[in-house]
């Protein structure tokens, strides 16, 4: 059932959406809600093959490729977004990534490599993306991110993405004083729990957790991706 575009006051903002690779993305689910809800959506993805998934499901948005391990991709984003745009009204931030190929490892084997580049991806890049669309941001705009329902335990399964997801947690609270003060944005993040994601797939042993989940719910049924990007 569409939103109610008058109570969400969405209805012909712009916004821009990172991360869609499939339709089992957060970021897909997110997009969906948007333009339920009357937005103007703007896609930016990683390979043409995520983009071609945003033509076939979203015809009417405007659709950017970009590496947002790559800095300069990140201003090239922003100068064409600004161009072809001139403003925005919010952003999410629905990226992450872990190289997982080795096998789930202890953490103190964690690779130095592994660790920065996850960093890098799943955490600065939102700092990254919030410093070059400031300008372009309208007053009182938002940026929301994507992170997980705890940093304060150790789930083995989950390697060293948990303290990735604490440092974005404390990106989150520093963007938001620096961008609320500057011109009233808001930055929050999304505290999901376990989703059956193309993302989380290809993180070892997750099943478990997930299905342990299930059982220890009040509900007794594991989160569904629509209800996070509703949120």
């Amino acid at each position: 059932m569409p939103m109610n575009d008058n109570f969400l006051g969405l209805k012909d903002k712009v916004v821009l959406v990172f991360g869609i690779a499939n339709r089992k993305s957060v970021a897909f689910h997110v997009a969906k809600s948007l333009v339920e809800a009357g937005v103007d959506l703007i896609c930016s993805v990683l390979l043409e093959e995520h983009a071609e998934v945003v033509r076939k499901y979203f015809p009417a948005a405007a659709v950017y490729l970009c590496d947002l391990s790559d800095e300069s991709r990140i201003a090239s984003l922003a100068e064409r977004v600004r161009d072809d745009f001139g403003s925005i009204h919010g952003i999410v931030h629905s990226v992450a990534f872990a190289n997982f190929a080795d096998g789930l490892k202890p953490f103190h084997e964690t690779s130095k490599r592994d660790f920065l580049q996850a960093v890098e991806i799943s955490c600065f890049s939102l700092t990254s993306v919030a410093g070059h669309f400031k300008e372009l941001m309208e007053n009182d705009g938002a940026i929301v991110t994507i992170s997980i329902s705890t940093t304060r335990m150790a789930a083995e399964n989950y390697g060293y993405m948990a303290p990735i997801k604490a440092a974005l947690d404390s990106s989150v609270c520093f963007l938001a004083k620096s961008l609320g003060s500057l011109k009233g944005v808001r930055v929050n993040a999304v505290g999901a729990s376990l989703l059956k994601t193309s993302a989380s797939a290809g993180i070892p042993g997750y099943i478990e957790p997930l299905l342990f989940a299930e059982k220890a719910t009040i509900r007794k049924k594991s989160l569904q991706t629509s209800e996070v990007a509703d949120v």
